[in-house]
């Protein structure tokens, strides 16, 4: 399994009955978790807030203790400080999915050893890039450019807030609010390469003509297309999902076939985890795929 243990603003306390008890700063939030299947084994203070399903869909927050509507948190990715605004939502979220941070100090690691290396004007595509992690995480390890590419224009404005509060508002990144596979259709068209490709797709979403259409049918076509905009000396290939019919297997497979034999290099897929503090186990968040050429993993 693929671990995010090297946060200290933030951890999940415990878990179980359906639920987690997470300190986000100085902020502590319980929030449903369909992987905690196991029965409350301890004792919780009471949190600044906990969401409650509704049986009709959605949910809300109910406020416990005095709180602010947001607030930040850092992370240090291998000497590097990123810092997040965590803002609740009304879906539960609060901006920041911290397993991730397993993936972005997996791409991180290998852009400083490419410059490290002399390999230059390093190119990180980050589709469906949701708040900006991985966009954070490859600037401040020295990527020469970043593409940040979401449909979502309110998640565009809160990765570029992401991005000055980490200082790194003088990085070259790219933000584009835009379907991503009309986005990809466009770059391959315009002969645009990268040297890296991150991608945590949605389980449903909408076409460039606005069919709807399941991960579990795109995945394939869309990463073999992606496949197309990767430079002739590629780091990395990473391919997040939290979709139940998913798994790291077949996330994994997907990159295999899908890259074939052209890059080399090799595949590694695991379950994407936390670490829970009280119990000593570990809550699964999803799966990650990643391929490496190798050259550069050290």
């Amino acid at each position: 399994m693929f671990v995010a243990d090297k946060w200290t603003d933030y951890e999940v306390i415990s878990a179980g009955a359906g639920d987690k008890y997470e300190r986000w700063g100085d902020i502590f939030l319980v929030r449903p978790d369909p992987q905690a299947v196991w029965p409350r084994l301890d004792s919780w203070e009471k949190p600044h807030a906990k969401y409650n399903r509704s049986q009709t869909g959605g949910g809300s927050w109910s406020r416990f203790k005095p709180m602010p509507q947001s607030w930040k948190i850092k992370y240090n990715s291998l000497g590097k400080e990123l810092t997040f605004v965590i803002e609740p939502t009304s879906f539960k979220h609060t901006g920041l999915f911290p397993e991730q941070a397993a993936n972005w100090d997996f791409c991180g690691n290998l852009i400083s050893n490419a410059k490290a290396k002399g390999k230059k004007d390093i190119r990180i595509l980050n589709l469906f890039a949701y708040t900006g992690g991985a966009t954070i995480a490859a600037a401040c390890h020295g990527a020469d450019e970043v593409v940040h590419v979401d449909a979502s224009k309110g998640m565009i404005l809160k990765a570029k807030q992401n991005v000055q509060e980490s200082g790194l508002s003088d990085k070259y990144i790219r933000f584009i609010a835009e379907d991503c596979q009309r986005f990809v259709e466009r770059e391959i068209r315009r002969g645009r390469k990268y040297d890296g490709i991150i991608m945590d797709p949605p389980a449903y979403g909408r076409g460039p003509s606005g069919e709807l259409w399941k991960l579990e049918d795109a995945l394939y076509d869309f990463t073999a297309s992606c496949e197309q905009l990767l430079s002739d000396d590629p780091l990395f290939f990473i391919i997040s999902s939290y979709t139940v019919g998913i798994t790291a297997q077949a996330s994994g497979d997907v990159l295999k076939l899908a890259l074939g034999d052209k890059h080399g290099g090799y595949v590694k897929a695991e379950e994407l985890c936390l670490p829970i503090r009280k119990l000593g186990v570990h809550l699964p968040c999803g799966s990650t795929a990643r391929w490496s050429s190798g050259r550069y993993d050290s």
